[in-house]
């Protein structure tokens, strides 16, 4: 697909609880260096604040983070406070709570149900704000989700969150949720080689609720980083519509329902402006087809 500048709504809007978005998001993790966090060295700090200002320029309304995503040199709240404050109108940070890490940016005990606010507050205080537009439960293997979920609907009858969110699920810890307050997304790994979360997405579908797909680009890389071979179905798609396999990813996301809103990430200038482009890319049916075989 020839480069060309693309606003993020080409591929429509969502209404996340009151909050209308672009589908096309952002995913904040990649700006403190590799997708696994403390790895490899970030880029230029002044280069992550062109692509978090240039998200926004091309209508990016939707930005997922977490007070977590930090390394050595960079922090990605810190980043966004810099960059974007005072926020635009209409700008909805959604974060995550859940996972733990020490200041040397160790995986420590996840946290406890009476530490979710310290963690909250935490967010607040890396992003400037008085409120959090969307917090996420990221599950971390535990079997109920109760305890933890319903601690963060206290903190959002308190006011310090609007909405709330999940990750990392199966369907029964969604319906956990959604009996103790009301859900606007599911976050789970999604993407053309990787269905698990199928029928999971369907049921979002079914019950008006966001689908945010994460690791979608990476693909058998997972937090690692993007896959080195492509599947040749996604090349040969690519090559149709002169698109990356990035692109044409998205682009598959994007049509698998109104309520998929994909969060790609990168720490580059160029290759944010390709993958918002990717929301005016739409593949044929026989093309969906074939990408949707590509995990079988």
């Amino acid at each position: 697909m020839p480069q060309r500048t693309v606003h993020a709504s080409a591929a429509g809007v969502w209404r996340l609880g009151d909050m209308v978005v672009n589908r096309m998001g952002f995913g904040a993790m990649r700006l403190t260096g590799s997708a696994a966090f403390h790895l490899g060295t970030p880029r230029g700090r002044e280069q992550s604040l062109r692509v978090l200002r240039l998200a926004v320029e091309l209508g990016v309304n939707h930005i997922d983070t977490a007070a977590f995503y930090f390394s050595r040199l960079r922090s990605a709240n810190e980043l966004i406070n810099s960059a974007l404050s005072p926020y635009p109108s209409g700008l909805v940070i959604g974060t995550k709570v859940g996972p733990a890490r020490d200041a040397c940016g160790d995986w420590s005990t996840p946290a406890r149900p009476d530490q979710l606010r310290g963690q909250v507050e935490e967010n607040l205080r890396q992003l400037g704000r008085d409120h959090l537009d969307l917090v996420n439960l990221r599950r971390m293997g535990q079997t109920s989700v109760s305890e933890h979920f319903g601690a963060l609907a206290e903190l959002r009858t308190a006011g310090l969150v609007r909405h709330l969110g999940v990750s990392n699920v199966l369907p029964e810890h969604l319906a956990e949720a959604e009996a103790i307050a009301p859900v606007v997304c599911v976050q789970n790994r999604y993407g053309p080689d990787d269905r698990r979360h199928e029928q999971l997405l369907h049921r979002c579908a079914e019950r008006g609720i966001a689908f945010v797909p994460y690791y979608s680009l990476a693909g058998a890389g997972g937090e690692h980083g993007a896959v080195h071979t492509e599947p040749e179905r996604i090349l040969a798609v690519a090559r149709a519509h002169e698109a990356t396999p990035a692109q044409i990813r998205l682009a598959w996301l994007l049509q698998r329902g109104p309520h998929v809103l994909p969060i790609p990430g990168t720490g580059d200038p160029a290759h944010l402006t390709a993958n918002v482009a990717a929301a005016a890319l739409r593949l044929t049916p026989e093309e969906l087809v074939q990408l949707d075989s590509v995990g079988s």
